[in-house]
């Protein structure tokens, strides 16, 4: 599970619920909120980034390599269209263990990041989003089989919750992305938990 972070989620500090989420398994966050300035960011990703860190979890920067070599992160997540030359770039200021995603909104987007070099796409919007209305159009199941087609991990991505998590790892989906369902979430450890099971139970069947 990859969570998203948005501060504007709810009225409780952002570094709360990204703690919540680690306590509640979660291990993968992406730190976003680039609407911050840029020392501002900085100040609060920091703070992000010992959470995770303490936890043994794994950080992604959304957007910002700079900053993603500052805080030690783990990796960084590119926006949709960047192509081999900024993938590269990216892994060399990061090390070659860095996770460089890229955002996909179609099966193509996903073929191109493969090809330039990524380590896996989000795929978005699966579903319509409260997070992003009128972002789309949903992509469905289809967009995700049709995605792995690429060749590399394809993470769901928008308007997902508990119900729908199973059918996109049967799909083929490699893992999922969550940001208003956390973020707005009044119990974010608890919320991390049912999406795990429910994660976990598709394994199963």
């Amino acid at each position: 599970m990859l969570a998203v972070t948005d501060r504007h989620g709810h009225p409780r500090p952002l570094v709360e619920t990204v703690q919540a989420i680690l306590d509640g398994g979660g291990c993968w966050i992406w730190f976003r909120d680039k609407d911050l300035e840029p020392d501002a960011r900085r100040r609060l990703g920091t703070r992000v980034a010992e959470c995770v860190r303490a936890m043994n979890g794994v950080l992604t920067i959304g957007g910002d390599v700079a900053l993603a070599r500052a805080l030690g992160a783990d990796g960084v997540h590119l926006g949709g269209g960047s192509g081999r030359a900024a993938i590269a770039a990216a892994r060399a200021a990061l090390g070659e263990a860095a996770l460089i995603g890229v955002s996909a909104h179609a099966p193509r987007e996903a073929a191109t990041a493969a090809k330039a070099g990524a380590d896996y796409v989000t795929l978005s919007p699966i579903y319509a989003t409260a997070s992003k209305p009128g972002y789309g159009p949903a992509l469905g199941l289809k967009g995700i089989t049709d995605s792995c087609g690429a060749g590399l991990p394809v993470v769901a991505l928008g308007g997902l919750g508990p119900e729908a998590i199973g059918s996109c790892r049967a799909a083929g989906a490699a893992g999922f992305a969550i940001m208003g369902g956390l973020m707005r979430a009044e119990d974010p450890a608890g919320a991390t938990r049912a999406l795990l099971k429910a994660w976990s139970a598709a394994e199963a069947s």
